[in-house]
C-alpha cells in the first residue's frame, strides 16, 4: 500500500464537504475520484498533498515514497523557453553527466592510487546515471513535449508567452518527467487536444508508479483506471474496475438501497396501521399488542432515504417543425488568417436525423466552421446552403447567446415572452436551478451553471436542427449523460464539435475529422473512428501518385453517399473474389477427378472416352489460367 486515506473529514463555514472519506491505493494502481461538481474532489487531493489540513482523520503516504501533484490551473512564471523549463527537472541527471565527462578528461592524466579513485567515482556515477535513464534524457523530455502537443517550433517559446492551457501543459509535462512514486492529476485532459490525450493514456497505463485522477473525461478513465473512489454528499464508496463498471454497479447499489428503504417505509406504515386499529378497540389486551408493537417499532434501525441522485434535469429536444432531407450542403469552404490557412476545399452533406461529430486537433477550425455555417463568421471562399423548414439551435461554448447582466430568469421571459412565471420556474428546475437561484444573475454563475442555462434556451428553442460547439464542458459526468440520452432520442439533426470521446461515442451516427485541412468522413461512432483511422488518413491524405489520383477522383464526396458507395465497391468486389476462389477450387477438384479417371484401364482403352476427358482437362486449364489471373487482380 502507497497510501491510505482514513476517515477524512472537511468543512468550509459549516458546509461539510467529506465526512469520513476512506480508501487506499496500491503500489502501481491506477485509481480515479469521481463525483458531480462540488462533490470535493479537488479539496481530497489538496488534503492529501499538505495544502489543506483535514477536521478529522489523515491522508498517510508510505516511508519514502514520493508525490506529485498538478492541479486544474497553473499559474507557472518563468523567462525560460519551453525546453529549457522542461531541463530543470533533468537537472541533476545533466549535471552528473557533465561530472562523469570530467571524470573522463581527469582520468586521463591520473594514475596511482589517484586513478583508482577516479575510476571508483566514474563507475558509481555511471551506475546511478543509466539507473535515472541519463543516456535518453533528452529524448525524454522531447517525447514528453510532443506527446502533449508541442511542436518542435514552439520549444523555443517564453513560458511568459503561454496560455494558460499551455502553462498547465508544461506542469504536467515537469511532473511526468519527476516521476515520482504516485501522481495525482486534477482534470489533466482540460488543455489536450484528443491525441495528446490517448498519448497520456498510454503514458499512465504504462506508468511504473501509482495514479490518482480527478477527471470527467470517461473514455479516458475508462481506459486508464481500475479504481473507482465516487465521493456522493460527502461520503465516500469504492468500486473495483473502470468507469463503466463503476456506472453499473453504482446503478445495481443505489437500485438495491432503495428497494430497501421503500420495503421498510412500507413495513413502518403498516405497523402504524395495525397499532391504530389495535388502539381503536379499546380493550386492554388490543392496547397492551398496541404497546408491544410500538416498543418493537421504535427499536427499528432507520434506513437512510438514499441521497437524490442529481439527474432530474430531464431534457427533452423535440423539433417543432420537421425538416427536408437535405438539411445541410456546404460546398468549397476555405477560410485562412493571415497566412495561416485553416481548411481549404472542404465539403459537407448532412441529412435529416444524423448525428454528426466534428473532431480534430485543436485549431484546426472546428469552431470556425460551426461559426460559418451559423453566420457568425463569413468564409473565403465558399457555399452554404440549408434545406427546406431547417430552423437552427445554436449553443456557443463560450455562451455568448447569454446576456451576462440579466438574471435567470429574465433571460427566459425575455426570449420566451408567452411563458408565465410557473412555466420559466418549472423549465429552470429542470436544469437544476430552484428557489432564489433563478434571480442570480448570468455574470455571477460559473461555465458549467451557463452551459445549463444555454441548454435549457436550446431545449425551449423547438429547434430541427442543433449545432453545439463543445456542448459537454464544464459539466459533470451525471448532466453529460442527460444530455447525451436527450440528443440519442432528439428525432431532429444535429451537428457539433467535441472533444469527449465517451459523449461522441455514445452519441454520433457519423464523425467528420478535420486533418490535414480537409474533411475525413466516418460512417460510425468514435470507436470506428478509430478502427478506420489509420486506414482513411492512407486513402485520403498520402502523397503517393495513386492516392493522390484518388483524392482527386474524391475530394468533392467526403460525404455520406460517397462513403456508402465505396464501401458498397468493396464489398462487391469482396464477394467477386469469394466467388472466383470458389470457381478455382471447384475447377481444381475437377481436373484432379479427371486425372484419377485417365489411370482406369476402362477409361484410357476407349479412346473416345479418352478424347473426351482430355479436352475437358484442356478446357479447365484455360479456365483456370484465366480465373487465376482474374483472382491476383481483386486481390490486388
Amino acid at each position: 500500500m502507497i497510501l491510505s486515506c482514513s476517515n477524512i473529514s472537511k468543512a468550509f463555514s459549516g458546509n461539510q464537504v467529506l465526512s469520513k472519506v476512506s480508501f487506499h491505493i496500491e503500489d502501481h494502481e491506477k485509481a480515479a475520484i469521481v463525483g458531480i461538481n462540488g462533490a470535493g474532489k479537488s479539496t481530497l487531493l489538496k488534503i492529501i498533498i499538505g495544502e489543506l489540513s483535514a477536521d478529522e482523520g489523515e491522508a498517510v503516504l508510505a516511508k519514502g515514497k514520493t508525490m506529485g501533484y498538478l492541479a486544474q490551473h497553473q499559474d507557472l512564471s518563468s523567462s525560460r523557453s519551453i525546453f529549457d523549463e522542461m531541463l530543470e527537472v533533468k537537472r541533476p541527471v545533466i549535471e552528473m553527466e557533465a561530472r562523469i565527462r570530467s571524470l573522463e578528461t581527469e582520468m586521463k592524466h591520473a594514475e596511482g592510487d589517484q586513478l583508482e579513485e577516479l575510476l571508483s567515482q566514474y563507475s558509481r556515477l555511471n551506475h546511478e546515471f543509466e539507473l535515472q535513464n541519463g543516456y535518453a534524457w533528452k529524448s525524454e523530455v522531447t517525447g514528453v513535449l510532443k506527446g502533449l502537443g508541442f511542436s518542435e517550433n514552439d520549444f523555443s517559446k517564453s513560458i511568459s508567452m503561454l496560455s494558460g492551457g499551455q502553462k498547465t501543459r508544461v506542469s504536467l509535462g515537469k511532473l511526468l518527467l519527476t516521476r515520482p512514486d504516485i501522481i495525482m492529476l486534477d482534470e489533466p485532459t482540460n488543455h489536450l487536444d484528443m491525441e495528446s490525450i490517448t498519448w497520456l493514456e498510454t503514458y499512465l497505463l504504462n506508468y511504473p508508479g501509482a495514479v490518482i485522477i480527478v477527471a470527467h473525461d470517461r473514455y479516458f478513465l475508462n481506459r486508464v483506471v481500475s479504481k473507482i473512489v465516487e465521493l456522493d454528499n460527502g461520503h465516500s464508496t469504492v468500486f473495483s474496475g473502470n468507469y463503466d463498471d463503476y456506472r453499473q454497479k453504482r446503478s445495481m447499489i443505489r437500485d438495491a438501497q432503495i428497494k430497501a428503504w421503500m420495503n421498510q417505509q412500507q413495513e413502518i406504515r403498516h405497523q402504524q396501521e395495525v397499532i391504530a386499529k389495535l388502539k381503536s378497540f379499546n380493550r386492554e389486551k388490543s392496547i397492551k399488542r398496541a404497546e408491544s408493537r410500538e416498543k418493537m417499532l421504535d427499536k427499528i434501525e432507520l434506513l437512510d432515504k438514499p441521497a437524490e441522485v442529481n439527474d432530474e434535469m430531464r431534457i427533452r429536444l423535440e423539433p417543432n417543425i420537421t425538416s427536408g432531407n437535405d438539411v445541410l450542403t456546404v460546398r468549397n469552404l476555405s477560410k485562412s488568417f493571415g497566412n495561416q490557412t485553416l481548411f481549404s476545399h472542404v465539403d459537407m452533406d448532412v441529412q435529416r436525423g444524423e448525428r454528426v461529430a466534428v473532431i480534430g486537433a485543436n485549431g484546426t477550425g472546428k469552431t470556425t466552421i460551426l461559426k460559418i455555417i451559423n453566420e457568425l463568421m463569413e468564409p473565403d471562399t465558399g457555399e452554404i446552403t440549408l434545406g427546406s423548414r431547417v430552423h437552427i439551435g445554436y449553443y456557443d461554448q463560450e455562451h455568448q447567446v447569454l446576456h451576462m447582466e440579466k438574471t435567470l430568469f429574465d433571460e427566459l421571459q425575455d426570449t420566451y415572452p408567452n411563458m408565465d412565471n410557473t412555466q420559466v420556474r418549472n423549465i429552470l428546475a429542470a436544469f437544476l436551478f430552484t428557489g432564489d437561484d433563478v434571480f442570480k444573475r448570468i455574470s455571477d454563475l460559473s461555465g458549467g451553471e451557463r452551459g445549463r442555462v444555454s441548454l435549457a434556451k436550446l431545449m425551449l428553442s423547438e429547434a430541427n436542427f442543433l449545432i453545439l460547439d463543445e456542448p459537454t464542458n464544464h459539466l459533470d459526468i451525471t448532466s453529460k449523460e442527460i444530455l447525451e440520452d436527450a440528443l440519442v432520442n432528439y428525432t431532429g439533426t444535429v451537428l457539433y464539435v467535441s472533444h469527449d470521446r465517451y459523449f461522441i461515442n455514445r452519441t454520433a451516427t457519423r464523425i467528420l475529422d478535420l486533418t490535414g485541412r480537409k474533411l475525413i468522413n466516418y460512417i460510425g461512432n468514435y470507436d470506428y473512428y478509430l478502427e478506420k483511422k489509420e486506414l482513411m488518413e492512407r486513402i485520403y491524405l498520402s502523397p503517393t501518385d495513386e492516392k493522390e489520383e484518388a483524392n482527386a477522383a474524391t475530394d468533392t464526396k467526403l460525404d455520406w453517399k460517397a462513403q456508402k458507395e465505396e464501401q458498397a465497391r468493396i464489398r462487391k468486389r469482396q464477394n467477386e473474389l469469394k466467388r472466383t476462389e470458389e470457381e478455382i477450387l471447384m475447377l481444381e477438384d475437377r481436373d484432379g477427378e479427371i486425372d484419377l479417371l485417365l489411370v482406369q484401364e476402362d477409361v484410357y482403352t476407349d479412346h473416345v472416352r479418352l478424347a473426351e476427358l482430355n479436352l475437358e482437362k484442356q478446357a479447365i486449364a484455360e479456365q483456370l489460367e484465366n480465373l487465376y489471373k482474374k483472382w491476383e487482380e481483386l486481390a490486388e
